[in-house]
């Protein structure tokens, strides 16, 4: 009984990255439509062009103009809304899958972290500190949308800019019961975590994400994008000699890990003899 309950753990979290990557390429649809859309402006454009030479303007007439116009967005549209009906039947796919291992696809959180690793929990809490960070009542909106999904309250000892915490350690591991202890208090009152899909994935990356070693040094990068923006431009400013001791020691970590995932150096002044 046991194995078969680990089994069906693990059956339901390969279908929860796979849900994840598939939002995740739904996302890229509309610029690869835009793209492909140009592209059918350009080539109509050209043809219309050389045609002229060959067989004159009269066949084209007064709409010579409207024709790349047209042959985009009929290339374009169409590929978008091929790939949107096909995301469309996979999605019902994967929702009907994960409804027999008792999940719900719409709130990836009703049953608790354990499909979220370290990393994309920490760019989830990072994104949760930026947008409070905004103040504007959009902002402050989609912060709300992050408490009620995640748990996650700007008074559960998760610092950003610079981070006090990292992947696969005891702090994440206290972290991860307080947010699912909110959660669960939230449950016990009746509430259930709000329903996410497309709009909300492809503005923050909400479900679940398998990490690859690419997928994971792409999301280190993004969370300490964040925190060292927050805290060069936010926090601190180019108040760095007002920096000392362990703040300090987080920063200087941060901004060598930032240069070494990225490539991009992290530009801060830090006291002399630093």
């Amino acid at each position: 009984m046991g194995a078969s309950l680990i089994s069906n753990k693990e059956k339901s979290f390969g279908l929860w990255y796979e849900l994840g990557g598939l939002y995740a390429r739904a996302g890229e649809d509309v610029r690869r439509a835009v793209r492909e859309g140009f592209v059918a402006v350009f080539v109509a454009a050209a043809l219309v062009l050389v045609s002229a030479p060959l067989f004159g303007t009269s066949w084209a007439g007064a709409f010579a103009a409207v024709i790349p116009v047209v042959a985009g967005l009929l290339s374009g549209g169409g590929s978008l809304g091929w790939r949107r009906l096909r995301f469309a039947r996979r999605r019902e796919a994967l929702r009907r899958a994960l409804a027999e291992s008792g999940e719900d696809a719409g709130r990836p959180t009703a049953e608790g972290l354990r499909s979220y690793y370290d990393a994309q929990l920490i760019l989830l809490r990072c994104e949760y500190e930026f947008l409070r960070s905004r103040g504007t009542k959009r902002a402050l909106l989609s912060a709300r949308l992050f408490e009620a999904s995640f748990g996650f309250t700007s008074e559960d000892g998760f610092e950003c800019g610079p981070l006090n915490v990292a992947p696969d350690t005891r702090e994440m591991q206290e972290l991860r019961k307080l947010w699912w202890a909110r959660l669960s208090a939230r449950r016990a009152l009746g509430e259930t975590p709000p329903i996410l899909g497309l709009r909300e994935d492809y503005h923050y990356r909400v479900f679940p994400r398998e990490m690859t070693v690419p997928a994971e040094l792409a999301t280190r990068g993004a969370y300490l994008e964040i925190s060292c923006r927050l805290m060069m431009h936010e926090r601190y400013g180019k108040r760095s000699r007002a920096v000392s001791g362990e703040i300090l020691q987080r920063a200087e970590r941060e901004l060598k890990e930032y240069a070494a995932i990225t490539g991009r150096r992290a530009r801060w002044p830090l006291p002399r003899g630093r």
